[in-house]
């Protein structure tokens, strides 16, 4: 098989952080990595729970460019949101909130000098309609904070633009999932596979039209 056909996918959650000491987002990412779905068969899958540090936002793209990844699905906690937001947006701020070490961003930008955003390097309504299709509430949103999730959209959005292979990275904030109803874990889970599903049919597009 191809590069194409065998797309190597890396999911990330994030670990405990002040307000939230059990982040179902590790849960959810974990689950991802075992998913056994056809449209994913031959897929290669790695996982990492990230620390919720300011300092593994910054060591991000270093971590991306050992391991390569096709596609880069990143889950965070939004625990107060209604509704599933898929990130267009990284923004170059932060409002120097506290991480799970008690530690604040050294300085209120990440890059001096850089550009006031970076944008997600997948086509996002497809994720809207991915998540619509296991009835999870999902928007498109342009403000992914300004804690540790924003800094990781960063990072990662300016790596894929970066990297000549074209390849896909999307932040995806998840609300607290709620027992029954359209936030139940096992629909988020439905909903964040399908989300999954239809990356891996944009990275094989992507690498179609490129040769």
């Amino acid at each position: 098989m191809s590069a194409a056909e065998t797309p190597h996918i890396l999911v990330t959650g994030f670990g405990p952080f002040p307000g939230a000491p059990a982040n179902p987002a590790a849960g959810l990412a974990r689950d991802l990595v075992r998913l056994r779905r056809p449209a994913l068969a031959g897929t290669r899958r790695s996982l990492r729970v990230l620390p919720t540090l300011w300092e593994e936002t910054a060591a991000f793209p270093p971590v991306l460019d050992a391991l390569a990844p096709d596609i880069v699905l990143m889950i965070g906690l939004a625990a107060r949101r209604r509704t599933v937001s898929v990130e267009l947006l990284g923004r170059n701020r932060t409002r120097l909130f506290p991480d799970a070490a008690r530690r604040h961003p050294p300085a209120p930008r990440f890059e001096a000098g850089a550009p006031a955003t970076r944008h997600c390097s997948a086509v996002p309504v497809p994720l809207l309609h991915a998540l619509a299709a296991a009835g999870v509430p999902a928007r498109l949103s342009r403000d992914a904070g300004g804690y540790v999730c924003n800094a990781l959209s960063w990072s990662a959005y300016g790596w894929a633009r970066r990297d000549a292979r074209m390849p896909l990275a999307v932040f995806v904030h998840i609300p607290r999932p709620r027992t029954g109803g359209p936030l139940d874990r096992a629909r988020l889970l439905r909903g964040l596979g399908n989300l999954m599903v239809a990356l891996v049919a944009q990275h094989r597009l992507r690498a179609a039209a490129a040769r």
